[in-house]
């Protein structure tokens, strides 16, 4: 019997700005043939509507399995359940501290801090600026328990063309980072002509 785990992926969605990467994500994990466990904020929905347009229930069907942030017995909030690694995209800064604490409210958060106990990838896009030093502290104590803290800075060696373009390549990243390689990000030395980024 194979140990590898199934191609499967957490996926949080908070109420930071910045919807759009959560929903690229689940678009992203969908042409991956990767199989998506949904767990979205209340506040997110609110933010769902003001930038995107979309309704709970459109984002609930990108996914393959959805669950309410109450539900804390879903399959995601226990450590047996084997999945790939979690992204929170976005990610808020209360998302960001209540994970850091291991104090959780919410599913999101227990799959969180379950991804983190079982030593497996967590991302977290955290969407804020500036950040003061109780926000660097808590973003170092992640990354001592292991978190990757992977802001979705654009990559402007990508010329991007679009906003699109800019939430892609910082999707694209991200899922990297999860092992997961999206033909949508340019990459340097292969999309990319290094020689073009050179300068005296």
């Amino acid at each position: 019997m194979s140990a590898e785990a199934p191609r499967r992926l957490v996926v949080g969605i908070s109420g930071a700005s910045g919807v759009l990467l959560g929903v690229r994500v689940l678009d992203a994990c969908r042409e991956l043939g990767v199989e998506t466990h949904l767990v979205a904020s209340r506040a997110s929905s609110l933010t769902l509507t003001q930038e995107t347009g979309l309704t709970p229930k459109d984002l609930a069907d990108k996914a393959d399995h959805r669950y309410p942030p109450g539900q804390v017995g879903a399959a995601i909030a226990s450590g047996s359940f084997r999945t790939l690694g979690m992204i929170v995209a976005p990610c808020s800064i209360r998302t960001m501290s209540e994970i850091a604490t291991g104090v959780t409210s919410s599913l999101l958060t227990r799959a969180a801090d379950v991804t983190l106990k079982e030593r497996r990838p967590l991302v977290l896009m955290v969407r804020e600026t500036p950040l003061h030093l109780g926000h660097l502290r808590t973003l170092t104590a992640l990354a001592e328990m292991g978190a990757t803290i992977a802001p979705p800075v654009p990559a402007f060696y990508a010329r991007p063309q679009s906003l699109a373009d800019v939430v892609d390549q910082s999707v694209g990243r991200a899922l990297d980072l999860l092992g997961l390689d999206w033909g949508a990000v340019r990459r340097w030395g292969e999309a990319l002509n290094p020689a073009e980024g050179e300068v005296d």
